[in-house]
């Protein structure tokens, strides 16, 4: 089993402030952002609209970190949460949380795009959400972290890239329920990531050019880079981390191409290339100059992540039930009533989550 030090800080503020920018976005943060920038011109620019949506295939915008940043920051949390369990409690108890909460995770994200609560099995995804892909990625790092030393999970890191490069480029799939791919293919439809997603889920694949099973490779590899960024927490090494997985991901990309539908290696390395970075940015304002004040707002969504991302994913910034709180009052807002929607809005979730923040009511899986 690896150790930890036992004077490792129990909570580090940038942890919880870079969750809570990255929840942000992916809680509707985004729409209000776009919307605001929206003001200052008469059609949204190019880069905006760019960086504002998802890559169709090849390629890398900002909205493309988010679900790769959410796996990241649960790898860097995870050292000092389990330095609390390590030496003081036996490893089977500890694998015993470990399964309740990938379990849950899993549940909790049929529950939020895999249809779990329409109790129709005909409509259900059985792999199709970020949650899930935490849950394999969280396994996979809390087993490296309890049995491997940080230079041999470097290596693990390593290999899980490894070896879905070598996978995806030499193995072709044939079957002719789902279709055929010849070695090394990378096309939307026809990808054996993609294929061998349907020939093991059937009809419960999610009808998407995502792929999930053979993805895992990668949600184990960003999970890993975010627990050893965990680990080195050092402004240095964790600026140079995320210039070395920009280079590397970029050389690699040459050869298997950045596609974050498919959590290609070249695409971990790129995204965890920016992740270091904003990590870097975040512990130092809150950690080492201490201007916690600037990244408050952060915070107080990071605090509980897992709950907002799960209300805002059943209840949307477009549900009727915002719809009928602030159109209204949105409408006398003339051009800008796109913004004030979205602004009343996120001042919505942003207030319970201070209440809740205020309350230390923190819900955790």
């Amino acid at each position: 089993m690896s150790s930890l030090s036992d004077t490792r800080p129990q909570r580090i503020a940038a942890i919880d402030a870079l969750r809570g920018f990255d929840m942000f976005f992916l809680t509707g943060g985004l729409a209000l952002v776009v919307a605001g920038i929206n003001l200052f011109y008469d059609r949204s620019p190019e880069w905006l609209v760019k960086h504002s949506t998802h890559v169709a295939w090849e390629g890398f915008a900002a909205w493309d970190l988010v679900m790769p940043l959410f796996l990241f920051i649960v790898g860097t949390a995870m050292p000092f949460s389990f330095s609390r369990r390590i030496g003081s409690e036996p490893l089977w108890k500890i694998y015993l949380k470990v399964a309740r909460r990938v379990v849950v995770l899993f549940l909790l994200g049929m529950v939020v795009q895999g249809n779990l609560l329409s109790f129709e099995p005909s409509k259900m995804s059985l792999y199709c959400n970020t949650l899930q892909a935490i849950a394999s990625g969280y396994l996979i790092a809390a087993i490296c972290l309890l049995h491997l030393s940080v230079r041999w999970q470097v290596a693990a890191t390593g290999g899980l890239l490894a070896v879905y490069w070598l996978v995806m480029k030499f193995v072709s799939f044939s079957d002719p329920a789902v279709g055929s791919c010849a070695a090394g293919m990378l096309e939307p439809g026809r990808n054996l990531a993609l294929l061998l997603d349907k020939y093991l889920m059937g009809n419960w694949q999610d009808g998407t050019n995502y792929a999930w099973i053979l993805a895992q490779f990668g949600f184990g590899a960003m999970t890993m880079l975010g627990l050893l960024g965990g680990q080195i927490l050092k402004l240095a090494w964790l600026l140079c981390s995320g210039a070395g997985c920009l280079a590397l991901g970029y050389v690699w990309s040459l050869d298997f191409p950045i596609i974050k539908r498919l959590f290609t290696s070249s695409m971990v390395l790129w995204a965890a290339g920016w992740c270091y970075l904003l990590l870097a940015l975040f512990y130092l304002l809150t950690d080492v100059l201490k201007l916690n004040w600037l990244t408050f707002f952060f915070s107080v969504i990071g605090s509980n992540a897992i709950f907002v991302y799960i209300w805002v994913s059943l209840c949307p910034p477009t549900s009727n039930f915002s719809r009928v709180l602030f159109t209204g009052f949105s409408g006398c807002f003339g051009d800008a009533d796109r913004f004030v929607f979205y602004l009343c809005n996120y001042a919505l979730i942003w207030g319970v989550m201070y209440y809740m923040y205020k309350n230390r009511t923190f819900i955790k899986v």
